[in-house]
């Protein structure tokens, strides 16, 4: 994953949460922009009080984008339940 394209996320006005999910199926999701620290080589994620990780951008897979209405993810509709 290219860091540039975190940082974009992270600047979006306004804010749209995401989850950064990883080639070995973790994933974290960030709420809000400061939670998240974009460094040359590394991404740090507070995840909650005291409790932080540090990625290696090359794991990242995807961003994926939670849009207000919960229906899309990532641009793509999803179909309504019944």
């Amino acid at each position: 994953m290219n860091l540039d394209g975190i940082r974009e996320a992270l600047h979006r006005k306004p804010f749209v949460p995401f989850s950064i999910s990883l080639a070995d199926g973790r994933s974290f999701d960030v709420r809000h922009p400061e939670f998240v620290g974009v460094g040359q080589r590394l991404v740090t994620v507070i995840v909650t009080d005291d409790i932080w990780s540090v990625i290696e951008p090359l794991l990242i897979v995807s961003l994926d984008f939670v849009l207000p209405s919960g229906n899309q993810k990532n641009g793509v509709r999803r179909p309504r339940k019944s």
